[in-house]
């Protein structure tokens, strides 16, 4: 494991809580670390963050990572103090049982624990029934009229899991994509300046649609748009190594092509270019053109829409288990911008 990286900045912003429309928290930690990283920062109505650093003349390139995170919003305080939530994204019920989780309340910004549970959970040797998510509560241990003096609909739930080491391993919430911010600014301390005008986006609403990357990359020009995400790590018992694509500890995916956009292949050669410098180990990654819609729990990236101007895009992803990632040096972009041609 890096020793060298700011762990304890990757705990805070995995910590905060940041369900999609509701990324304050971590909108105000991204902004304190790129203070002295970037000449200005600003924020558009739709929530996302974005830090400019100056060139001189250069190309300008748009790194982009989301800010919010899967969770729920309280849409109802039921008469024995259970609160009935909304799924925020991709969420996946056979995982929810006895998770603790975290109630922010908007009015007084008073945080409550809570444990997600279901009406039918069973018993130990029964046929396992695995409910709709709409089907689960939040217990926060409160009757009907404290809960409801306390908790109002829209409040944001969020998982409550501090960010853990395990072995050379990382297991915290939200890794997806707090770890892309993280990346980006621990490359930004490390990247001098040069002829290239970076613009960092803390994008908002990624995982109900894409939604901050969407209107950032219709507002913002640029030469290159670079997504920085996370991926599945598929190298699990019972899976065949030829589907085993992305690999825990292995570096970095470089995605081809999805339903969002196929990487200018130019762009492609130069980063597939970079292991040969001596930074990590890279995998090709390929997503799902011909699905209509993004399934929930897809990953498209902060994926970049074409700007006003032409522009060349491409994605790079770190592979992850639920929750969990491998820590190694974050790879930094070569100044001399090779893929114009």
């Amino acid at each position: 494991m890096a020793e060298d990286l700011d762990l304890s900045l990757l705990e805070r912003l995995c910590g905060a809580p940041g369900v999609s429309g509701r990324e304050e928290p971590v909108r105000r930690i991204v902004r304190q670390e790129l203070a002295g990283l970037v000449d200005e920062t600003s924020v558009d109505p739709m929530g996302n963050l974005i830090g400019v650093r100056r060139g001189e003349g250069g190309p300008r390139v748009m790194v982009a990572a989301h800010m919010d995170e899967v969770g729920f919003l309280v849409k109802h305080v039921e008469d024995d103090g259970f609160l009935r939530v909304h799924p925020v994204g991709g969420i996946f019920p056979k995982s929810l049982h006895a998770q603790r989780v975290r109630v922010t309340c908007g009015d007084s910004g008073e945080s409550l624990l809570g444990v997600v549970f279901d009406a039918q959970m069973g018993m130990p040797g029964e046929e396992a029934k695995v409910p709709k998510v709409e089907e689960f509560f939040v217990d926060v241990g409160l009757a009907a009229d404290e809960a409801r003096a306390k908790v109002t609909k829209g409040d944001p739930v969020t998982w409550e899991r501090p960010l853990q080491r395990a072995g050379n391993r990382i297991v915290a919430k939200a890794i997806d994509d707090r770890v892309g911010l993280f990346v980006i600014i621990e490359a930004l301390r490390r990247l001098p300046r040069g002829p290239a005008e970076v613009v960092v986006v803390g994008s908002v609403q990624e995982e109900i649609g894409t939604r901050g990357a969407t209107v950032a990359g219709h507002r913002i020009a640029r030469d290159v748009g670079v997504a920085v995400d996370t991926t599945l790590a598929h190298d699990l018992p019972g899976i065949a190594p030829s589907k085993a694509v992305n690999r825990l500890g292995d570096g970095t995916s470089i995605k081809i092509m999805d339903r969002m956009q196929i990487t200018h292949g130019a762009l492609l050669g130069f980063v597939r270019g970079w292991p040969g410098t001596g930074r990590s180990p890279t995998s090709l990654r390929w997503g799902s053109p011909a699905a209509p819609t993004p399934a929930p729990w897809s990953s498209p990236g902060t994926a970049l829409p074409p700007s006003g101007s032409p522009s060349r895009a491409a994605t790079r992803t770190r592979p992850r288990r639920p929750r969990t990632w491998a820590t190694s040096k974050p790879p930094c972009a070569s100044s001399r911008p090779s893929w114009r041609r």
